[in-house]
């Protein structure tokens, strides 16, 4: 057993990982109803993942502000940048393969849900700004990545002149944390197991055969996205082959993220990737759970692709002008999309004001996308949270291309 254990262990996160979706599939379609039991292990790994991810944010960002020194360099502006182009990016691609392919859905069955869509960009931005200033205790119980950041910022600056006593404790809980996080991770097969054979057990995939066009049509933007586009980002920045890091970050992380569909339950995952490629704490430690708040690039996609289905539906005629408006629109009402599962989704109402749907249409779109979102979110996050790795690395191993540092990626 020991020995077994041994071999285990000696297994690559990703192979183990594989090894556990197998598992899931496997039991979901031979004894369902005997392992039932085994949905448990998916929702202790997504609990546990989101209870540890805002302490661990919000000490780590605190360490990394209070120790940082006056002059020195990080690369915060380009990470933020980067963020902005590729959700801008996302939105325009959902656009041009919306009128590449126009799909058509049907309407005038089910509701959007009980839950209520913001009434605007300004609400969206509004209630990004309260985020800003919640309650420190109530931002890290709700885990409000927003006003979790912006505590830990202040405090980090109001602890740069504090003894090292303190700012040494400060740092050993970051580093305890981190290494909750490590143990969490590790027991990421059995949760993977659980996840998928609760998904395929509880939802099948025959509801998703009527929608398949439109569902080929979204994961096909986000593809494009994941291996084109974001590619293309990264080689412009880096000036190599791309392909090496932008799989090891799918890998990592967005199989991860595909199974939890929660980039905030994703944000230690890309932590211990960021320190795998040795990029500066003091960075990631801020950019991770800044993107997985307004790095939204599969988020884009879902609210444009939903929103021009809605329109070519009702024969809506759009025009270029409009669609790179809704391009825009998409992007910033996706970095306003909470980072939990279906947080796209409730910002549709908002894109199709823009072409004058009424709301009581647009709630039906919503209904839609919640029938197909047990795959459209799981692959929107993976795309999402991948991104916020990869971007934050690109960012610095564009500072070491200038320096004249070799950039070798692992993959294995």
């Amino acid at each position: 057993m020991r020995d077994l254990l041994s071999k285990w262990n000696q297994l690559s996160l990703v192979k183990r990982i594989i090894i556990g979706l197998t598992m899931g599939i496997i039991l979901a379609l031979t004894v369902p109803d005997m392992a039932k039991p085994v949905s448990i292990f998916g929702s202790l790994f997504v609990g546990a993942l989101k209870s540890v991810a805002p302490i661990l944010v919000f000490f780590l960002v605190m360490s990394a502000v209070s120790q940082h020194k006056s002059g020195q360099k990080t690369n915060m502006k380009s990470v933020v940048t980067l963020y902005l182009i590729g959700t801008f990016a996302a939105g325009l691609v959902a656009v041009l393969g919306s009128f590449m392919f126009p799909v058509t859905i049907k309407l005038g069955a089910g509701a959007g849900g009980s839950v209520t869509p913001p009434g605007g960009v300004v609400e969206v931005l509004k209630a990004l700004l309260l985020n800003v200033v919640d309650n420190p205790i109530h931002a890290l119980a709700s885990a409000n990545y927003i006003g979790i950041l912006s505590w830990a910022l202040l405090l980090g600056i109001a602890l740069k002149n504090a003894p090292e006593s303190t700012k040494t404790m400060v740092s050993n809980f970051s580093d305890a944390l981190s290494q909750v996080v490590r143990w969490v991770i590790s027991l990421a097969p059995l949760g993977i197991m659980g996840l998928v054979f609760a998904t395929i057990s509880e939802n099948g995939i025959g509801s998703m055969v009527d929608y398949g066009r439109l569902l080929g049509l979204l994961l096909g933007c986000m593809a494009f996205m994941a291996l084109v586009v974001n590619p293309l980002i990264t080689f412009v920045m880096i000036r190599q082959n791309p392909y090496p890091l932008v799989f090891k970050c799918l890998k990592q992380s967005g199989i991860t993220a595909f199974f939890t569909r929660s980039s905030a339950a994703n944000i230690p995952v890309n932590m211990e990737l960021c320190e795998e490629l040795g990029l500066e704490k003091d960075v990631y430690s801020v950019s991770i759970p800044l993107g997985a708040t307004i790095n939204m690039a599969g988020a884009a996609i879902t609210i444009s692709v939903l929103t021009l289905a809605a329109v070519h539906t009702l024969g809506i005629q759009v025009d270029m002008g409009t669609a790179l408006i809704l391009s825009i629109l998409s992007a910033v009402s996706a970095c306003g999309a909470s980072g939990v599962a279906g947080g796209s989704l409730l910002l549709i109402p908002l894109a199709c004001s823009l072409f004058g749907i009424p709301n009581e249409v647009a709630m039906q779109v919503v209904a839609v996308g919640f029938v197909i979102g047990v795959i459209q979110d799981s692959v929107e996050t993976g795309l999402n949270s991948s991104t916020d790795a990869l971007f934050t690395a690109v960012a610095e191993m564009a500072e070491w291309r200038k320096k004249g540092k070799a950039i070798v990626i692992n993959n294995a």
